[in-house]
């Protein structure tokens, strides 16, 4: 696979939530980095990650509109969106959908940097509140 199949493949990972293949394209050292530049580095902790995020918002997909590249870093464009569980239901007013990118770092057919552009304010405003419920 060339580096933006690799970045592609694993959007689709996440989209489906296949904890075994996101695990198998993470590099040893694999680092995330979230909107508000926070790291977490290892694909152990990772794993733990995704597993802990997908309960939280089951439904959740990325929606890749455009892809570019140069060298080992792709860059893709598009949305992310989801639905916050609150009390084991999946309540319409606990989705969001907000435009988003990710610049992910390929090296060889794994992916070594996974990181997220996105505006967290739709996304805390409904944590906010159910929390506050």
């Amino acid at each position: 696979m060339n580096v933006e199949e690799v970045a592609a493949a694993f959007a689709g990972a996440i989209s489906s939530k296949d904890i075994e293949r996101l695990s198998e394209m993470m590099t040893d050292d694999h680092v995330f980095i979230d909107s508000d530049g926070t790291e977490v580095k290892g694909r152990h902790k990772m794993r733990k990650g995704w597993r802990e995020y997908f309960a939280m918002v089951p439904d959740f997909r990325i929606t890749i509109k455009e892809i570019l590249s140069r060298n080992d870093t792709v860059v893709l464009l598009g949305r992310s969106e989801g639905t916050f569980v609150q009390g084991g239901v999946l309540r319409p007013e606990n989705h969001w959908s907000v435009p988003s990118a990710w610049r992910v770092v390929v090296r060889g057919e794994q992916v070594a940097v996974w990181q997220v552009y996105v505006n967290p304010e739709p996304l805390r405003g409904i944590l906010e509140r159910i929390n506050a419920e």
